[in-house]
């Protein structure tokens, strides 16, 4: 039987079906050994929990070849991912989001390769809803009805959107400075909001201290063990797009930090299987000035972060004044010999407004700070021009303020010349 044959065969029997790998869970900070199928929050130190699987198994067993013949998205990859019945997957058609290349940066800047993947074509808009989706399947698996959660505003949507899709109840709590677009969408979907007189972790303090009271499961960034294990779809998507070979560098803007630290256990773990080879990408954490914890505990040799006072900036998604994961985002930015770097407000609101003009792309705030973030490096030496460099924009623009245009004419008398001036 020739290869493709047989990655094909082997396909039509992952339908019929498909097996786990989950090994155990463990403690991100002491390694203790928790056990899987069961619902955890917080280890017993209070600290992330990660999913681990047989891995030595998964590279016996599974085909990559063959995994590649299924539809795209991120149930693409089940053999590593956490859910183990096909009937508990709460899926909205998640679609392999694309690589958009800015090619006028490239050109203005002499950078080789500039690639930004575009994760706001996702269900909800953004990247978001691929570990939301992936906790509410595994609320789902484990038997929990009632999640709550604190949100800057995507993230609250993508709950409220899944946790409607499985029948789930859901409360969410947002600063009250969130973008409406956001709120309105929360509510639309499904999700009982509540805007806070705080910041997010303002918020977060009423979803804790609700958790008796109201019986809710805390899905708050890495309160869980599987935001994470949706997040790390992304690196192995990059991965899968990119032939199997990596970029040499990847800018993510980080809150909370989920996505940067699942990509690295991503890339981490595609390693130890054979699906790649060779060196890792650096990995990029990318911080507002006005709200720079993680900045500020790399430059400062920590392991982690303090406190955040005043945190502040446009870019609402990244304004998280303290990340109960901020010592895996620093391991992974160490180890992966990356760098953790602040742009001020000003260079994301040119970076926001410059890109959909000069390459079509428009982007979110967010998504703007690594394009400022990776312009600002490559200025200052950080990243070589001959580097190919790939930027995370996290959500649709098309969420976000836009700047007025307010031009008119009148169609009974044209001025041309202004027309041609404009």
């Amino acid at each position: 039987m020739c290869h493709r044959s047989t990655a094909i065969h082997r396909y039509i029997q992952t339908k019929v079906t498909m097996n786990n790998y989950v090994s155990h869970l463990e403690c991100g900070f002491t390694g203790e050994r928790l056990t899987p199928n069961r619902v955890h929050a917080l280890s017993p130190a209070g600290k992330p929990i990660l999913v681990r699987y047989d891995l030595d198994r998964v590279s016996a067993e599974v085909d990559r070849d063959a995994m590649q013949l299924r539809p795209s998205g991120m149930w693409r990859y089940r053999e590593v991912l956490p859910v183990r019945e096909d009937a508990n997957v709460v899926s909205l058609n998640e679609t392999e989001t694309p690589l958009v290349r800015l090619h006028a940066l490239e050109s203005r800047s002499g950078a080789r390769r500039v690639d930004v993947k575009d994760e706001g074509r996702l269900p909800t808009g953004s990247f978001k809803a691929r570990g939301l989706g992936m906790a509410v399947s595994m609320a789902k698996e484990l038997g929990l009805r009632r999640l709550a959660m604190p949100t800057n505003g995507n993230a609250g949507s993508a709950l409220a959107a899944y946790g409607s899709r499985a029948g789930m109840e859901t409360y969410i709590f947002c600063p009250a400075d969130t973008p409406e677009v956001n709120v309105r969408e929360i509510a639309l979907q499904g999700g009982k909001v509540w805007r806070v007189n705080g910041l997010i972790n303002d918020c977060g303090k009423i979803v804790g201290a609700g958790k008796d009271r109201m019986g809710w499961f805390d899905v708050s960034t890495l309160k869980e063990p599987y935001r994470i294990e949706g997040k790390k779809t992304m690196g192995l998507e990059l991965a899968d797009q990119l032939d199997w070979r990596l970029p040499d560098v990847i800018f993510y803007p980080t809150g909370g930090g989920t996505g940067l630290i699942g990509m690295w256990k991503a890339f981490k773990e595609m390693r130890a299987i054979g699906w790649i080879e060779g060196a890792l990408p650096r990995m990029v954490a990318v911080q507002a000035s006005g709200c720079a914890p993680i900045v500020k505990a790399f430059e400062e040799g920590l392991r982690h972060a303090d406190l955040w006072e005043g945190a502040h900036t446009i870019a609402s998604g990244i304004r998280v004044p303290v990340a109960i994961g901020d010592f895996l985002i620093l391991d992974a930015v160490r180890e992966s010999g990356g760098f953790a770097i602040a742009v001020d407000d000003e260079d994301i609101a040119a970076a926001h407004e410059r890109t959909p003009k000069e390459d079509g792309l428009l982007v979110c705030p967010e998504g703007a700070a690594t394009i400022a973030a990776y312009e600002a490096a490559l200025a200052s030496g950080r990243v070589d021009p001959g580097e190919h460099a790939v930027l995370f924009n996290c959500g649709n623009g098309l969420k976000y303020p836009m700047p007025p245009s307010t031009a008119e004419i009148d169609h009974t008398a044209i001025d041309w010349d202004s027309i041609e001036r404009a």
